[in-house]
């Protein structure tokens, strides 16, 4: 008879085997009210399966001051992935009878806001896969915010990974890179309206096409 123990190793063995780095699971019942969807979509997908790709290293040590081509198609490309592996353990979930909804890796709904259905690093968080640094990314412990994560909601029930009870500490590299000045000593003081700034500058001045930097995920090593 299956367990959820062992769903949720057959899971985290398929994301692994397509390239995932980190996988972790969540219950999110709580903070559905939070997600743009109807409330007969989220209808018992009371748990979020949270997965994390690697950045490459080479990659995001080539940015200086301003982010590269080769980071823009990276940044896409591991996106598609992560898309990819979503799809694949929904597939799998909904094959168990369960239901699975893939949310995609990298979509914004609401450009004033800049809103996505749902924060995945927030679900990421909650399933104990890293913390909100300064920089308002996603860090996790090894590798720092070089990482980028995709979320499923579902109703299997997997149980739920703890959040990691660590932060940023005296760590404030990421301050320093900033070239927007919009990271502060408390990450509640991230300044939204300076990083999007920055973002549409360096988009309009075609370095990349979309609202990309990389600067402070560079900034991000981990090794906590």
């Amino acid at each position: 008879m299956e367990t959820k123990t062992t769903l949720y190793k057959e899971l985290k063995g398929i994301a692994g085997s397509l390239g995932s780095a980190l996988f972790g699971v969540a219950e999110v019942g709580s903070v559905k009210k939070e997600f743009y969807f109807s409330d007969a979509i989220l209808k018992d997908l009371d748990y979020a399966i949270s997965i994390a790709y690697r950045l490459s290293d080479p990659i995001i040590e080539d940015i200086i001051d301003v982010p590269t081509k080769l980071y823009y198609h990276h940044y896409r490309q591991v996106n598609v992935a992560l898309d990819q592996i979503s799809l694949a353990i929904s597939n799998v979930l909904q094959g168990k009878g369960y239901r699975a909804l893939p949310l995609p890796a990298s979509q914004i709904i609401n450009w004033k806001k800049q809103r996505a259905h749902l924060s995945h690093t927030k679900i990421a968080e909650l399933a104990g896969i890293g913390f909100v640094g300064r920089n308002n990314l996603l860090v996790n412990p090894e590798f720092g915010s070089r990482i980028r994560t995709v979320t499923i909601l579902t109703n299997a029930p997997l149980g739920k990974d703890e959040p990691l009870k660590i932060d940023c500490g005296a760590c404030r590299s990421c301050i320093n890179a900033c070239p927007a000045k919009a990271i502060k000593e408390t990450k509640e003081g991230f300044d939204r309206v300076k990083c999007y700034e920055k973002l549409k500058e360096f988009r309009d001045k075609n370095f990349v096409g979309q609202y990309i930097c990389g600067i402070c995920v560079k900034s991000c090593k981990g090794k906590l």
